[in-house]
């Protein structure tokens, strides 16, 4: 179905945050026990999803290997095992492996260190790294550097594209862009923009078959009015 683009203004995108998290509830983004531990699922939460992440996350727990320092230490293969609930194992171990090292290099294996920072120099550093890339680069910065930085995922994609103020082939950078110009720099409130997307799009605005009768954003979507002007066109059409 083509959804034709409408300009979002700062109002109008703070409506959507306010819905949402009127229908969801505060939601305490990101869940973890450390900040590595944050860092860790940043890479594993990569292709899968975050249930697959969790019993990797229990799988290195249950090792005592979530640490920098542990996980380092860790035989290549037995890293590989403990993480393979979350797939590509082929990459994903040597990219944890490749944070932890850069960690120990630059931030003497302490994730809190990355706070304080400048925003632009650590988005450089972990992008530099093998397999980083925007996504799993601003989760870290937003949620263990606590920088002022939009995270956009596949799932904000789908909600922007069908509410008609994205394009479908907008790039990382410009959805980015979009959001942080028309929304408070502020780490708390792109961090709770960014969980209540991912939740919306999991219960209610699913890939396929998307639940528009229960959306808090349905009077403003323009995947719904088409779909509604599809189905009116469908009523008044005449038999043959």
């Amino acid at each position: 179905m083509r959804i034709a683009s409408r300009k979002i203004t700062a109002a109008g995108l703070r409506e959507i945050f306010t819905r949402l998290h009127a229908y969801h509830g505060p939601q305490n983004w990101w869940p973890h026990e450390t900040l590595w531990e944050i860092m860790v699922g940043a890479i594993l939460t990569q292709n899968t999803a975050w249930r697959n992440v969790e019993r990797a996350l229990a799988n290195l727990k249950r090792a005592h290997a979530l640490t920098p320092a542990a996980l380092r230490a860790l035989p290549r293969a037995r890293l590989t095992e403990l993480i393979r609930p979350a797939g590509f194992t082929a990459s994903k171990p040597q990219r944890l492996v490749t944070l932890a090292e850069f960690l120990r290099d630059a931030y003497a294996d302490e994730p809190a260190n990355l706070r304080g920072g400048a925003l632009e120099t650590q988005r450089a550093q972990l992008l530099a790294l093998h397999g980083v890339g925007p996504e799993t680069a601003d989760a870290i910065l937003l949620y263990v550097a606590r920088q002022p930085i939009f995270v956009v995922d596949a799932y904000t994609r789908r909600i922007f594209t069908r509410l008609g103020i994205a394009a479908a082939n907008i790039s990382y950078h410009a959805l980015q862009t979009l959001c942080m110009e028309n929304l408070a720099s502020d780490v708390e409130l792109f961090q709770e923009f960014h969980a209540l997307l991912d939740t919306h799009a999991k219960l209610i605005c699913t890939k396929r078959a998307p639940r528009c009768d229960r959306c808090p954003l349905a009077q403003q979507c323009a995947y719904q009015k088409n779909l509604r002007a599809v189905q009116d066109r469908e009523r008044v059409a005449p038999r043959r």
